[in-house]
């Protein structure tokens, strides 16, 4: 059950294809801004409760990043290892041709990458129906790596607010697809070393840290970590209770819980992935020392890209504004939650809390006139 408060959801459109057996929904959280914006997720379980959590990180994602854009998330339903995702990607681009763009613009998310914004794109019948496009039909694709740059910066602007340099920091990432490759890439450029991965087929660990660009390789060509040799072999669960210095959860979402989060040993928690606790969770770290990057600031990386290519611009463009807002919006919430005493989710929520409200107010005294 979703409910419904003084953000949104706006609109909840669930669609089927009875020719292919596609279904799925969309979830419109807030619009006060611009049109929202938010990745499509293919999943065997993904729900509606879970797209509408995540719709409403980007609403406060998207204002944050001070962006024209609002919040939504779509969900496809369907195994992405069995199904036509040509077909059934086409058939939900089209079942949302009323919404689209004018009130909703897509992006890939899990199971969803360049060549499914492609097909999305030109069932649609508009290139402004998603971003994460191809290169060569103007798009900027997540592939590049805005999210994983994103998430890096962060992190930086954490660790200089412990005063602690970057080099020799040790860093384990959950999940590494996209965003866990290039985050580990961007870190290990900077001297960090990356000790622990994990992707769904397990995980590995060596204290001395991981040859990241071979690692990256064996993951591309074979497609699991495990199969990098030199480094222990351990269970998911076991890289949230490592002792690192930061822990990067990137994958789904409630990964750290009740039954974890005392466990946890790093100094920087950075939430690469979208909702990967609960806010109570994330206060009983807070409450512990531990710093956590929240999703919104954290992975705004991929929205920022997102928006270059929504307005035309360049990769180079997209990756100078993503070094540019993301530090910036991760220093002032820190300095925030620090002068107001509060979380950093609180901090920057108040930020974005400000900025919807205020587009908000000001649609509706154009509304009135």
């Amino acid at each position: 059950m979703v409910e419904c408060d003084e953000w949104g959801p706006e609109k909840i459109v669930k669609v089927y294809d009875a020719k292919t057996g596609m279904m799925g929904f969309s979830v419109i959280d807030n619009t006060a801004l611009g049109p929202a914006k938010g990745g499509i997720r293919l999943e065997s379980d993904v729900t509606i409760e879970e797209v509408a959590r995540l719709a409403r990180a980007m609403t406060w994602k998207c204002a944050l990043a001070d962006l024209p854009f609002g919040g939504g998330k779509s969900g496809i339903i369907a195994d992405p290892k069995a199904v036509n995702k040509h077909k059934v990607v086409a058939a939900f681009s089209r079942a949302l041709k009323q919404e689209i763009p004018e009130q909703y613009i897509a992006a890939p998310d899990m199971n969803m990458g360049e060549d499914e914004m492609k097909i999305f794109a030109e069932a649609n019948g508009s290139m402004d129906a998603c971003t994460g496009k191809p290169i060569d039909m103007g798009g900027l694709p997540h592939e590049l790596g805005s999210t994983g740059f994103g998430v890096f910066h962060s992190i930086l602007v954490a660790l200089r607010y412990l005063n602690i340099n970057a080099v020799g920091v040790t860093v384990a990432i959950e999940g590494f697809g996209n965003v866990g490759q290039f985050t580990a890439k961007f870190l290990s450029e900077k001297g960090v070393k990356i000790v622990a991965v994990s992707d769904s087929k397990g995980g590995i660990y060596n204290p001395s840290g991981l040859d990241v660009p071979k690692l990256i390789n064996i993951k591309n060509e074979v497609g699991r970590v495990g199969n990098y040799e030199d480094a222990q072999k351990i269970e998911q669960s076991e890289l949230f209770e490592l002792d690192v210095d930061v822990l990067v959860p990137g994958a789904r979402p409630d990964v750290i819980t009740d039954k974890n989060v005392n466990k946890i040993k790093a100094k920087i928690v950075a939430e690469a992935a979208n909702i990967p606790m609960t806010k109570d969770t994330e206060k009983v770290l807070h409450d512990r020392g531990v710093i956590v990057i929240p999703d919104f600031v954290c992975n705004a990386g991929g929205v920022i890209s997102s928006y270059v290519e929504h307005i035309g611009g360049t990769n180079e463009e997209a990756f100078k504004m993503i070094e540019k807002k993301i530090t910036a919006n991760a220093k002032i919430m820190f300095d925030t939650a620090k002068k107001k005493g509060i979380m950093p989710r609180d901090a920057g929520l108040d930020i974005a809390h400000e900025r919807v409200r205020k587009a908000r107010d000001v649609r509706y005294e154009e509304i009135k006139d």
